[in-house]
């Protein structure tokens, strides 16, 4: 189950993770994003235990949207050792999202 991130945890949930964090930047009103939000749940499924998934919404947590750059959502990055390893912007097959981010 992806973890909630905000302002507040995002240093401990992300940036000290003992594993690798994906971080899906969405949008309760972006389409793509509602469609990607049962691959996110998937690969935390698949991946559990090996690597943490958590989703951080931009209309609530701005300040997090614009540290990152986020200009396009949906927006999903992977944080290894509390920086960013790799990113991946629009809707792809789980596979696909996989791959590009090289998890």
């Amino acid at each position: 189950m992806p973890v909630k991130v905000t302002t507040e945890n995002f240093e401990e949930e992300v940036l000290k993770s003992d594993v690798p964090v994906i971080v899906d930047f969405w949008a309760q009103w972006c389409r793509p994003c509602l469609m990607l939000g049962p691959i996110i749940e998937e690969i935390a499924e698949d991946y559990d235990g090996k690597i943490k998934v958590a989703k951080v919404n931009v209309d609530e947590q701005g300040e997090l949207a614009n540290r990152f750059r986020i200009s396009s959502i949906p927006t999903v990055m992977l944080f290894k050792d509390g920086s960013p390893a790799s990113q991946v912007i629009g809707l792809l097959r789980k596979d696909d999202l996989i791959k590009r981010l090289g998890i």
